[in-house]
């Protein structure tokens, strides 16, 4: 299997630490946030990895090369200013995956996932007919009403959907099928949610509850937290 990382952001609520530095490359626990991803992947054995990225990413293909540092094999797909939006990302990396279900990890966020049980999930993808797995954990303060809702079933409908279920966060990890990109052409700036709305509606999306550790990254703040956190072992608030 192969992966994505999603490092096209801006991060213009990181400003001003992210007018020089893309947010991928701030530093947190002693290393880039983004080399917390590599390294992870690669310890589960997906060693073929994507980055896109936009503003400023001339450093992101400096910093990290082809990847041989880490036991990686990179390739980037460049994006003009401003980016593609996630699923535009996607659609422009989608020959980098040769038709096969792939990995996505958003690039602003810590998580403690092992993302060696994607290519299971894949896997589960194909027995229950679904186009995407998503990790979904508990609504943090910044978004406390959640994205989607997560049944007893493991099937995930959009928040809001009549019925049981318990509304989570999504984490920004998920598996796909290049098929949930269907009609989509490369180049053009496209949003991920609404895909993922449309198949939730015919039942082909299921997820999973992390209970482990997660940031989104968005702040200053969050930064400083999540750095306390994996230097002192202490929760961050």
């Amino acid at each position: 299997m192969r992966a994505m990382i999603l490092a096209a952001g801006r991060g213009q609520r990181m400003r001003p630490l992210t007018d020089t530095t893309p947010k991928p490359l701030l530093e947190v626990g002693g290393k880039p946030l983004i080399v917390w991803h590599i390294e992870r992947l690669v310890a589960a054995g997906l060693r073929d990895i994507i980055i896109n990225h936009a503003w400023l990413g001339g450093q992101i293909e400096q910093a990290l090369g082809a990847g041989a540092a880490f036991g990686a094999r990179i390739r980037y797909s460049p994006e003009a200013p401003g980016g593609l939006e996630t699923a535009g990302g996607i659609v422009q990396a989608l020959p980098f995956f040769e038709d096969q279900p792939f990995l996505v990890v958003n690039g602003d966020i810590w998580c403690d996932w092992d993302p060696s049980a994607a290519v299971h999930l894949a896997s589960q993808m194909e027995a229950r007919r679904a186009l995407a797995w998503l990790l979904l954990v508990d609504n943090p303060p910044q978004h406390p009403e959640g994205d989607f809702v997560l049944g007893p079933d493991a099937w995930v409908a959009d928040r809001g959907t009549p019925g049981t279920g318990t509304a989570l966060t999504f984490a920004g990890i998920g598996v796909y099928q290049p098929a949930l990109f269907a009609g989509l052409r490369a180049g053009i700036s496209a949003p991920l949610a609404p895909l993922l709305r449309q198949a939730m509606t015919a039942r082909q999306v299921f997820g999973t509850r992390h209970t482990g550790a997660w940031e989104d990254v968005g702040t200053p703040e969050r930064l400083a937290g999540l750095n306390h956190f994996l230097r002192s072992g202490s929760r961050y608030t």
